[in-house]
């Protein structure tokens, strides 16, 4: 993000599965929308799980004063009423795209991208939704951008970006690995990165299995960070081998304006679907207020009254 260039991200539930929205396109359903927080902060990257008759939506708040993303739960009942909301994991770098992971034995994790504290780490509940501990047996080769794991065909599989790349590759390569178990080892696939294509490779949701095969949600970053969502269906998935062609991108409807500048995250939650949109301010004049607003912030904090 460049200076003169703002992008806000808002999030959004849909009563369909996200099979049903994949094929009739999201500005076929209603959606219910979750209010961002205030000027210069928004909720993005949207995932799911449901708990005792309520669904627990957990999504990056991202503060552009403070510039570091937490990971806040949103809790709904079934006709996605909001119930409750709060905060569940803070850390000294940056968090976003939380992807819940139920493991083969029901034990609910948390995988949010956390590159930047140099490797992709995984939290497990210890009192859901609220709290979560560092998983310390957990052992994946290096940080990752994105990483979507899904069950399939007896294997635990992992899409993500490479995180020590470019910024550039972080766009346009989608690497593979797969494991056993959760915790790994973890191999990475040896025709990484198996795809190279900006609009069709970092990965923007969870992947699920439809009756065409296993489908994964991808960011279409052609044109700007998150542009839209590209289907990628995998075709070939195998320790060896991998295969995918894509599907027809998803973009913001008109419905959603002014949210219409992209869509970067589409993740099932049983049959409701989750999704943010964007809306790219481009004043300079909003840039240079986040700045002024940061530094009374930063001020207040050191004065003990923010």
């Amino acid at each position: 993000m460049g200076l003169g260039r703002t992008d806000i991200w808002r999030t959004g539930l849909i009563d369909a599965p996200m099979a049903q929205v994949l094929r009739d396109g999201v500005g076929a359903h209603p959606v219910t929308w979750i209010d961002n927080p205030g000027p210069f902060r928004f909720i993005a990257d949207p995932f799911g799980v449901w708990h005792d008759g309520r669904l627990h939506v957990f999504a990056e708040a991202y503060d552009y004063r403070v510039k570091i993303g937490r990971i806040d739960v949103f809790v709904f009942d079934r006709a996605l009423n909001m119930l409750e909301h709060c905060p569940v994991l803070v850390e000294p770098w940056h968090l976003s795209y939380p992807v819940i992971v139920r493991d083969t034995d029901g034990t609910l994790y948390m995988m949010p991208e956390s590159g930047r504290s140099g490797r992709q780490n995984l939290y497990r509940a210890t009192d859901f939704p609220y709290r979560w501990e560092p998983v310390r047996e957990f052992a994946f080769p290096g940080a990752a951008v994105d990483a979507s794991p899904i069950f399939y065909e007896g294997r635990w599989w992992m899409f993500y970006a490479p995180w020590g790349h470019s910024a550039t590759d972080r766009i346009s390569l989608l690497h593979v690995a797969w494991a056993d178990r959760l915790m790994g080892p973890w191999h990475p696939h040896p025709g990484n990165p198996v795809r190279r294509d900006i609009r069709s490779t970092r990965p923007g949701g969870t992947p699920i299995v439809t009756g065409d095969g296993l489908v994964l949600p991808t960011q279409d970053c052609a044109r700007t960070y998150g542009g839209a969502i590209t289907p990628l269906h995998v075709t070939t998935l195998t320790p060896q081998h991998f295969e995918a062609r894509t599907g027809e991108p998803l973009h913001a409807p008109a419905a959603f304006a002014p949210f219409t500048d992209g869509m970067h995250t589409l993740s099932a939650a049983g049959d409701v679907t989750l999704l943010d949109a964007k809306h790219t301010d481009p004043s300079i004049v909003g840039r240079a207020l986040v700045e002024v607003d940061r530094l009374v912030l930063r001020r207040l904090r050191r004065q003990g009254t923010a």
